[in-house]
């Protein structure tokens, strides 16, 4: 073994110097021939007659709220196949590279990353001559705190700002949270958990109050944001109310977020104000059965408990027969149900449009496994990046609004008929969308709150 060469382990922390990232992650594969960065927002440029690239790089994983602008010249472009077997164009730049002691001039290319456990990959090409790999370690350059890595991004973070916002959920470590408290962190923002259980509430007509466990008094948040999940709507939404009484803005407010889950009244809004749904029935009596399922258009067709929520209580029926089987034991239950003309054309593919402010910031297509007919991406369906028309963009802004929701998951379905709105959210997932358009969405619903209170951040 030659004395130059040094022992890596199987991730390392790189810098880039040229690119202004302090600090990126780096999977050292020896099995990938090319290096690549995790890059979103790729466009050419003309910069003093070459062609140059700009792009984003969202340096720590799991964190869109850290985002660095870099711009580098492109010295290739290269067809590169990933490790699912699927090929693309990528333009390849050279920059200096600094491991540990060593800085050296490296190719790169550009790679949306965003599902992948590192943002950086570093191949065998990097690594010849240089370098050789121990896999049963990590980080033989020396590894940084999560402190360390703060303080390395700072000058990305804005200064404190006085605005304290609320979280109001279950489970913190759930990644769309997650992702809340880093934004509302990242611009400046005093950012607290609740958990919806552990709040209480005093009802008086003078000293109203909200207390959290231990009887701490919440009376001082400028906004709070709920992710209410749907078992606990109708407890969420009364402290959503009680937060309102108090001077408190609430991001969706306790009405819009009610008549959002109550799909029956929900769909009686949406064909009032001219908003083309799937062809929907709705019964009690066991004796409709055979008429409901004819007046939607047979089978096959789509049965919802009014009280659904991602997916659950939703069931597919391919024969008239076995549909009333369903709506009938549904029934015998008294469980409220709807009864919903089933899209053949669109093969378990819809949209998912996220309206923040009355504007959609983002939209993925979202396609069902194999044998499903849902598309949820939690249940198994895949996500990506898609273009929407006009109309259907003009569709999901639409619904929100009827809604008054300020932060909407509009699912959209796609029909010979032109597009369908199939519900709507009003809680919607982050992860599932961040990660396949790369956008930071998090950030977006905190900007939507600073323009709300008409705040300004000092320079």
């Amino acid at each position: 073994m030659s004395k130059e060469q040094t022992i890596l382990g199987n991730a390392e922390w790189c810098q880039f110097k040229t690119l202004n990232i302090p600090a990126v992650k780096a999977r050292i594969d020896s099995g990938a021939k090319t290096s690549s960065i995790q890059a979103v927002n790729i466009h050419r440029i003309k910069k003093g007659g070459a062609t140059w690239v700009s792009f984003e790089v969202h340096p720590l994983q799991d964190n869109l709220s850290f985002s660095i602008h870099c711009e580098a010249k492109i010295v290739d472009t290269r067809l590169v196949r990933s490790s699912s077997g699927i090929a693309e164009k990528r333009y390849v730049i050279k920059v200096p590279i600094q491991l540990g002691e060593h800085t050296f001039d490296i190719e790169l290319t550009l790679a949306n990353r965003d599902g992948m456990d590192f943002r950086m990959l570093l191949g065998r090409e990097a690594m010849r001559n240089r370098f050789l790999v121990d896999p049963s370690k990590t980080f033989q350059l020396g590894n940084y705190t999560d402190q360390e890595l703060k303080s390395m991004y700072s000058y990305l973070m804005y200064s404190k700002s006085g605005l304290n916002i609320g979280l109001l959920a279950t489970d913190r470590s759930l990644y769309s949270n997650k992702r809340l408290m880093e934004a509302g962190t990242a611009r400046g923002h005093e950012m607290r958990f609740y958990n919806i259980q552990q709040c209480y509430m005093r009802l008086d007509t003078d000293t109203p109050e909200i207390r959290y466990r231990g009887g701490s008094i919440i009376n001082d948040l400028d906004a709070i944001i709920p992710r209410i999940r749907p078992s606990m709507t109708f407890y969420g939404c009364a402290l959503l109310r009680q937060f309102n009484s108090i001077g408190t803005y609430c991001l969706n407010s306790d009405t819009s977020i009610s008549q959002s889950r109550d799909k029956l009244f929900s769909s009686q809004l949406f064909s009032a104000n001219n908003i083309n749904i799937p062809i929907t029935g709705f019964a009690k009596s066991p004796l409709d059965t055979k008429d409901l399922i004819s007046m939607v258009g047979g089978a096959p067709l789509i049965i919802k408990l009014l009280q659904s929520a991602q997916g659950k209580g939703v069931v597919s029926a391919e024969t008239n027969k076995a549909a009333e089987s369903v709506i009938n034991a549904f029934k015998s239950l008294q469980a409220n149900i709807l009864v919903q003309e089933f899209i053949k054309e669109a093969a378990g593919k819809d949209l998912r449009c996220f309206v923040v402010n009355g504007k959609v910031v983002a939209a993925i297509e979202r396609t069902a496994i194999k044998g499903e007919f849902r598309s949820n991406i939690h249940m198994g369906g895949v996500a990506k990046k898609v273009k929407i028309t006009p109309e259907e963009r003009k569709l999901a802004v639409k619904a929100a609004k009827i809604l008054d929701l300020a932060v909407a998951g509009v699912d959209i379905i796609r029909s010979n008929k032109g597009p369908l709105l199939l519900e709507v959210n009003s809680s919607p997932g982050l992860e599932g969308i961040e990660t396949a358009t790369g956008k930071n969405i998090a950030n977006e619903m905190i900007i939507a709150i600073e323009k709300k209170l008409k705040f300004k951040h000092h320079s």
